[in-house]
């Protein structure tokens, strides 16, 4: 009988139950039907034990520097660099608010934060500007998506520790699918650019901006720094490809110098070659785009766990908000704090639910009865990969990404392990498909956001978005049937076999 706890659910969630409280009531009415009136108190109590992980702390930290970061007024200049590069296009803010979710990706992490703070920017200038309300909703609730799949990725952390794979393996073969999405949807536009004549936009909006001299040198050293540090992992790359031993700590150091001061030269050499704005535009940026550097780059080097980094991400949000860019005041801490705190909350108490929900999939043998009923349908990895990616769209247009991850994943991983997929692989196929049903009509997430704050109604936003979505169900299949294309950076870093 307990088989049913899903259909159950379903049902919960078609007559407006909350997901959480369906999440609860569908075992919880089973496992009493049932006469397992025991077995309810260990259901209730694992909500509390799904939400006890030091893993899962990283969560609350990100979406804290997310929410730091926008509060330092860090999406404005964001939005002012992605103008910059791609504001002279035809199409030229849609694509701006595209470049805009991919680099904001990197600091939130979340599709919601994304949509609601580029949104209420974006979405009001691109009317401005001649585009249609559902026009400028639609984009930016289908690049929102972007941001869970590059890193850092709230969902990634919950699929590696519901299926303990590593947490840097799935961020790092989360980059090349992010970028993927991203520089789909920019051909989309661009398409729809050259039929419907969207107009252009500047390229620098509000000309003769200064900067602090705190920021201008940050900017200038750090900048220098990331471009040698790149150069020197590139080398090391390139060494380790050609069959020699890895460069030594003291070589790394001395690389380091010298292309610390070929960076300068280029550097230098290209003012001449941009105008003054442009260049001061891209300063601004460079302390924002710090942080997924340093998540990443912490993670990669074992300098600290991913969630330590997300504690440190919040640090250096603190820093750069109060010291370097002076943009927060003290006064604006709790006000912080309160919408970061309740962010999380509803995060953790869907993981909490979900991990109790799990305990009546465990029970009810779900996993060997899906397990059986998958292998009768081919035994095909191909074929089943089509089949899945199908379930997984249709489960992604009802329910959130993290709870469907839960549920879903210790169900569906095992099977195609065992059919020779590899669980990184796996995961991404997952992480992407199930991110990308938050954009996805009737009950995509993104889309209440994106309706709230253009004041838009969601079904004209939905027909809107369709073109987008079927760009991102291609990147779908294609990172599913070409494993290479999410797997080469974990196995040159050594994350992955």
């Amino acid at each position: 009988m307990l088989i049913w706890f899903l259909p159950v659910f379903l049902v919960f969630l078609l007559i407006g139950l909350p997901v959480f409280f369906g999440l609860l009531a569908a075992p919880g009415l089973l496992l009493w039907l049932n006469g397992q009136e025991k077995d309810i108190t260990l259901l209730y109590r694992n909500v509390y034990n799904g939400m006890d992980s030091f893993p899962l702390m990283a969560i609350p930290f990100f979406m804290l520097a997310g929410e730091l970061m926008n509060k330092g007024g860090i999406t404005m200049r964001l939005v002012e660099f992605s103008q910059a590069l791609m504001g002279h296009l035809r199409g030229g803010l849609a694509h701006v608010n595209i470049l805009s979710s991919m680099l904001f990706a990197g600091l939130s992490g979340s599709a919601v934060a994304d949509t609601s703070a580029l949104g209420s920017m974006l979405i009001p200038a691109m009317e401005k500007q001649g585009y249609t309300r559902r026009f400028a909703a639609a984009i930016t609730a289908a690049s929102s998506v972007i941001g869970p799949i590059i890193p850092p990725s709230g969902i990634m952390i919950i699929y590696a520790y519901v299926m303990g794979e590593s947490v840097a393996a799935l961020f790092l073969a989360g980059i090349v699918p992010g970028i993927m999405v991203g520089i789909g949807l920019m051909l989309m536009v661009k398409v729809m650019a050259n039929k419907y004549d969207l107009p252009k936009a500047q390229r620098i909006v509000n000309p003769g901006q200064t900067m602090a001299p705190v920021e201008y040198w940050f900017s200038f050293v750090v900048l220098r720094a990331n471009l040698a540090a790149l150069f020197t992992v590139i080398a090391d790359l390139v060494i380790n490809l050609t069959g020699f031993a890895s460069l030594s700590t003291t070589t790394s150091f001395i690389l380091f110098a010298v292309f610390l001061a070929v960076s300068h030269v280029l550097l230098w050499k290209l003012r001449s070659a941009v105008s003054e704005d442009f260049r001061v535009v891209c300063k601004k940026a460079v302390a924002p785009l710090q942080t997924p550097i340093i998540i990443l780059g912490g993670i990669l080097l074992g300098v600290f766990t991913p969630t330590e980094a997300a504690a440190v991400a919040v640090a250096y949000a603190l820093v750069i908000g109060f010291f370097v860019l002076h943009s927060i005041k003290v006064s604006e801490i709790p006000g912080v704090l309160n919408r970061a705190g309740i962010t999380s909350a509803v995060v953790l108490l869907l993981v909490g639910a979900a991990m109790a929900f799990k305990t009546v999939v465990s029970l009810s043998h779900a996993p060997e009865i899906m397990a059986e009923f998958v292998l009768t349908l081919s035994e095909n990895p191909l074929i089943l990969l089509f089949l899945i990616n199908l379930l997984l769209f249709v489960v992604g247009m009802f329910l959130d990404a993290g709870p469907a991850i839960i549920i879903l994943g210790p169900i569906l991983g095992p099977i195609f392990v065992n059919l020779g997929v590899d669980p990184i692989h796996f995961a991404i196929i997952m992480s992407v498909n199930l991110t990308i049903g938050l954009a996805t009509p009737p009950m995509g997430l993104v889309l209440f956001v994106a309706a709230s704050v253009s004041r838009e109604r969601v079904e004209t936003i939905a027909k809107a978005i369709l073109p987008f979505l079927a760009v991102e169900i291609a990147v779908i299949f294609l990172i599913t049937y070409i494993p290479a294309l999410s797997m080469t950076i974990p196995r040159l870093t050594g994350f992955a076999n």
